[in-house]
């Protein structure tokens, strides 16, 4: 991979074209002057696109539907809470839920086959997420059900959800199967699950976003099977993983066979949570050619972290993460682990995934319970993996476990 880098636009060490940004019609429609955000879309997308702008102030609100060329602009002091009703995001939409696709809640903001669309401004979007979280404690009848209907037979268009009683929590912010997505500036507060939630989209930017959620499972930012995404100068707390890339979950993620790939992360600030910097569990569908750099990471549970199990397959491939600083680790500062053990729902199969071409360099960091931790399966190693210039404070220094090939050079833990 090293020897693309410097030729490509963001310097990746993978071939990557410059990502355009979405352009939009220059006509603007005032939210203030509709009922709703959504009759404001609805106008600005019957007049050919634009930008719907949302001026200072607080404003109430359901489930938005973007379309294409419409841009969502929160101006300074916009504040747009929305409903924590269940009823107010049906009828249920095609999404994709921990990897399976579905019939579920809308999430709070959507777009489906969209070109150009995108969030802006120095607004707010709060979720009131709490409203939902104890759902947590009462999906699991409706997750068992969702993860074996592949392998039952079920066809998407019949797993529809959408009730209290199956309990699945929509994502916050989700586009799927769009092209040209733009993330700019806001500020997103407490969701029901999933913060931002491109899937199926290709040509994404997330810049200057500041995220901040509480909530079980609220990770920050989730690719899902996307294409092309530049993800720069962000603030991500996070109740769950900070920025965790996925492609599908087990036999759903056979079957789509839609990777993440072509992904760089730079400039970002992660804290609280889970892992700051995560691919996976659910990798089905393969993730691959990944760049992060230049990335701060402090008081969450683990720093860099890859994980997978038996039963979900696929792989992870081309990866690279270079100076990154990590402090106030619980657990290990980097992990690479076959062993996850937290799936919402246990995988029928036993499939192991294939971790390959994996380099992680000039990382710092002090604070730690674990500096290192790398876990394959006995009928799966790990390979592949190169360890450099890493330079640690940690009690617990190495966990080495079905690793072959693993190449270390200049790597101090103490």
């Amino acid at each position: 991979m090293e020897d693309i880098k410097r030729c490509t636009p963001y310097r990746t060490p993978f071939p990557m074209e410059h990502i355009p940004e979405p352009v939009f019609p220059t006509q603007d429609v005032n939210s203030a002057s509709f009922s709703s955000i959504q009759e404001a879309v609805d106008r600005c997308a019957g007049l050919g696109g634009g930008t719907v702008r949302v001026p200072a102030g607080r404003w109430e609100s359901g489930a938005v539907h973007l379309r294409s060329n419409i841009r969502l602009h929160l101006e300074k002091g916009a504040v747009v809470s929305f409903s924590s009703r269940p009823e107010d995001y049906l009828p249920p939409v095609f999404t994709r839920w921990e990897g399976m696709e579905c019939y579920n809640y809308s999430p709070l903001i959507y777009a489906e086959g969209c070109e150009n669309v995108a969030v802006t401004g120095e607004g707010t979007l709060l979720g009131n997420g709490s409203a939902w979280w104890h759902w947590k404690k009462l999906q699991q009848a409706a997750a068992d059900r969702l993860c074996g209907s592949e392998a039952d037979g079920i066809p998407v268009q019949n797993r529809v959800y959408g009730t209290e009683e199956a309990a699945l929590r929509p994502s916050f912010l989700q586009f799927i199967h769009c092209r040209g997505v733009l993330l700019d500036g806001v500020t997103v507060l407490d969701g029901p699950q999933w913060t931002l939630h491109p899937v199926y989209c290709e040509n994404v930017i997330v810049r200057n976003v500041h995220v901040h959620t509480e909530g079980p499972n609220t990770d920050g930012l989730n690719p899902d099977s996307c294409r092309n995404v530049l993800i720069e100068d962000c603030d991500f707390y996070t109740g769950d993983d900070c920025i965790a890339l996925n492609s599908g979950m087990n036999e759903d993620g056979w079957r789509v066979n839609r990777p993440c790939e072509n992904i760089l992360i730079r400039r970002c600030r992660m804290t609280g949570g889970h892992g700051g910097l995560v691919i996976g569990s659910a990798v089905s569908g393969g993730v691959r050619n990944v760049y992060a750099h230049d990335c701060e990471i402090s008081d969450t549970m683990q720093g860099i972290r890859l994980k997978s199990m038996r039963g979900r397959g696929g792989y992870v491939e081309h990866v690279l993460f270079e100076d990154i600083r990590v402090d106030g680790i619980t657990n290990e500062c980097v992990t690479i682990s076959m062993f996850y053990p937290f799936s919402t729902v246990v995988p029928r199969s036993k499939a192991p995934s294939d971790f390959r071409d994996i380099t992680i360099r000039r990382v710092s960091g002090t604070g730690l319970k674990t500096g290192i931790e790398l876990r394959g399966l006995p009928e799966k190693k790990l390979s592949g993996v190169r360890l450099q210039d890493i330079r640690l404070s940690a009690p617990n220094a190495f966990v080495c476990e079905e690793v072959e090939g693993l190449v270390m050079d200049g790597v101090e833990i103490g």
